[in-house]
């Protein structure tokens, strides 16, 4: 009875671990983890942002065409160049790219393009085009795998979310795991006083592993009062700046996590798009400026980079419901004081489209491979298994 008891303790521990931090077992608490690495945070754009409406042609007499309800007058657009500009809902983005901390990838997709949400995220979250790939291994997961350290106190990377954790983070060794609000960092966990000896079972062993990482995420922010304190400005008020805010915390704690994951569902807007999108872009782009200025403040940006994506872009001509349908190409975000800044591609071409949709011209799996080379200094031909030429997208 007691072995059975002690399996099923066990085993909700191991269901648990990847959404409930706690207190870091005391065999594990002397741990190092290696510190003032280079982060990457990613914002996935879930639903497929409307890339057309976000990074405008306005100069282009083809875009008033084809987005006769939708479009954005030209006297609104950001302008960011004389042909180029940003929704108007986006003037913190826009300010960000005349500081030289914001990169817009333009034309970015992938070779024959599937306009599946499901397909497409695990094509991006993958960096796998096949589907018999697609084994739940995830690009970021992978990387991991390569520099993991059974040693290491930190999670390898941390998802700020409600949802399970993103493929892209899942690797076969790396550590990931799920955080949604503070409170659940400063939970007192029953099992805190819980530690396993020398004798521990494969499943002791396996739950202890696995828990390591949140545990000390944790016990960091019980340790770091002063942090909680330490913001400089004010977050909006969005799901996505509460994300962002709390991974500034972490971040702020030093504790060596290199790979931060948040989303922003509701781009897939088939009907009634104008407001809608209007309000997730300004949600973007407020909580994108405020989090690189609280990192500004706390003299961290230069370790950070933010990178943006969206499934797919939306097909050119708005449809029948004041909405647009699934797409193909669209922009790709790079923000922080380490960015090259500026824009990066020409912006794919209004009257040459591939049956209805804007053509590829950068491959987002260039993206990948430049930030794991110059960035994370992860090789990027050990993750995704191919040479991807490389952009100018960090600064040298």
């Amino acid at each position: 009875m007691n072995t059975r008891r002690k399996f099923l303790q066990q085993s909700a521990l191991v269901s648990l671990s990847p959404w409930i931090p706690a207190i870091l077992p005391h065999s594990l608490q002397a741990a190092e983890s290696k510190k003032d690495d280079r982060i990457l945070v990613v914002v996935q754009l879930d639903g497929g942002n409307d890339g057309l409406n976000t990074v405008i042609p306005f100069a282009d007499e083809n875009y008033a065409k084809y987005r006769r309800e939708l479009g954005v007058p030209k006297q609104d657009v950001l302008k960011l160049t004389d042909a180029i500009g940003l929704h108007p809902a986006m003037k913190p983005a826009a300010e960000l790219f005349q500081d030289g901390r914001l990169t817009i990838v333009q034309g970015v997709g992938y070779p024959n393009p599937d306009r599946s949400h499901f397909r497409s995220m695990a094509i991006w979250q993958h960096a796998r085009l096949a589907e018999r790939e697609h084994d739940s291994i995830g690009w970021l997961g992978r990387a991991a795998d390569t520099i993991h350290s059974t040693d290491a106190a930190a999670p390898d990377s941390i998802y700020v979310g409600e949802d399970a954790i993103p493929v892209a983070l899942r690797g076969r060794r790396a550590n990931a795991v799920s955080i949604f609000r503070e409170d659940d960092l400063k939970l007192a966990n029953p099992f805190a006083t819980q530690h396993f000896g020398a004798d521990a079972d494969d499943l002791s062993a396996y739950v202890t592993r696995t828990l390591t990482r949140s545990f000390n995420v944790a016990r960091q922010f019980h340790d770091a009062d002063t942090v909680a304190n330490s913001e400089s400005l004010q977050y909006p008020n969005s799901k996505l700046a509460s994300q962002l805010r709390l991974a500034t915390r972490m971040i702020k704690l030093n504790g060596g996590t290199r790979v931060y994951y948040v989303s922003q569902s509701g781009y897939d807007t088939h009907a009634v798009q104008s407001n809608t999108h209007r309000q997730l872009l300004r949600e973007f782009s407020g909580a994108l400026q405020v989090f690189l200025n609280d990192l500004r403040d706390s003299q961290l940006e230069e370790r950070v980079v933010v990178l943006a994506f969206s499934e797919f872009g939306r097909r050119v001509q708005e449809n029948g419901s004041a909405g647009t349908d699934h797409g193909a190409a669209g922009p790709v975000f790079l923000a922080g004081s380490a960015v090259q800044g500026g824009l990066i591609g020409e912006h794919p071409s209004l009257t040459d489209l591939d049956a209805g949709d804007l053509k590829m011209s950068i491959d987002f799996r260039q993206i990948y491979a430049t930030l794991l080379d110059e960035w994370l200094s992860i090789p990027s031909i050990n993750v995704l298994d191919d040479s991807f030429d490389r952009l100018q997208l960090i600064k040298s």
